[in-house]
């Protein structure tokens, strides 16, 4: 059904452990791309997972980050820990610099485990075909990437379509309001078995943020009178002329998150992440910017949970 993509940075890691009696009771399979050379988070997150029954893939030769060069370190890592665990699948990256040869070596290395293969952007759709025709495996579509006529190479297999709804710009650049998504609807009509999103973080990857000239808070909604569409607030600061003071930056936004979720009418579903930043707010508490956004990630994540609850 859905297939959130986290990038493993410390807060993705986070909330996919706090989440991970969500997810499993959802049907959700979260992806995640390992990107710190240090597994110990990424493992703890992975067992959250099992422990919750749910089912988690783990790619294997990442784009980015600390382990972008090494996939052997992943192998190990799959093949030893979680040996005898079908519910942790192999993902395998597929970019415009991947070479079919190493992607031929990285099956046969996977001992049979099931396969998600990630399209972002190779553009060899038949050899992947070929080469995935008698495997267990399901392939999964980055939108921007790959466009359906090489996506027909696999119209037999299961198919999973995956949208960056969030756009990156400067946070004070943002609108109040905008679309995000509407492929948790469209996604059968479009052919896909489930679809996926890189929730509010988006797919341009970035090891570590600039200076905050503005603080954003970034909620996705749900819209029942735009036929269940998904959208974004982007709660921004006042103040947004130099990078100092985040944290009354933060309050600013928060101020303007709470009122609206406490407004009658309000199209915000009251997450355990909603209430979270509520109580920061009446605390007048700031936790950091990475807290923020793990409490924005959560809070997309509870909205797929409530909408998917109600069909």
């Amino acid at each position: 059904m859905y297939y959130p993509y986290f990038r493993g940075k410390q807060y993705d890691l986070i909330v996919i452990r706090e989440c991970a009696n969500l997810m499993a009771e959802a049907g959700f399979l979260p992806i995640i791309e390992p990107v710190k050379e240090s597994l110990n988070g990424l493992a703890r997150s992975i067992d959250s997972v099992l422990e919750s029954n749910g089912e988690v893939a783990l790619i294997v030769n990442p784009e980015y980050g600390d382990l972008s060069n090494s996939p052997v370190t992943i192998l190990e890592f799959l093949n030893t820990k979680y040996e005898h665990d079908a519910s942790v699948f192999a993902g395998i990256l597929l970019t415009e610099n991947s070479d079919p040869e190493e992607i031929e070596t990285l099956i046969e290395r996977l001992n049979e485990r099931r396969i998600l293969f990630i399209h972002a952007g190779f553009n060899d759709g038949r050899r992947i075909a070929e080469l995935s025709r008698n495997i267990d495996c399901a392939h999964a579509f980055i939108e921007r990437h790959n466009g359906k006529l090489y996506q027909r190479h696999f119209n037999d297999s299961e198919k999973i379509l995956i949208r960056d709804g969030f756009e990156k710009r400067a946070n004070r650049l943002h609108p109040p309001i905008e679309f995000f998504s509407d492929l948790h609807i469209t996604y059968e009509d479009e052919g896909g078995n489930g679809f996926g999103d890189f929730l509010i973080v988006g797919d341009e990857y970035s090891d570590s943020g600039g200076p905050a000239y503005a603080v954003a808070i970034h909620l996705t909604f749900i819209d029942d009178d735009q036929d269940n569409g998904m959208y974004i607030h982007h709660f921004k600061s006042d103040r947004f002329e130099t990078p100092t003071d985040p944290a009354g930056k933060f309050s600013e936004a928060l101020q303007k998150l709470t009122d609206e979720a406490s407004r009658r009418g309000t199209k915000i579903f009251r997450s355990r992440a909603i209430d979270e930043f509520i109580d920061l707010h009446r605390r007048g508490h700031f936790p950091g910017l990475g807290y923020v956004k793990k409490l924005s990630m959560q809070h997309h994540l509870e909205v797929m949970a409530n909408y998917f609850r109600g069909q």
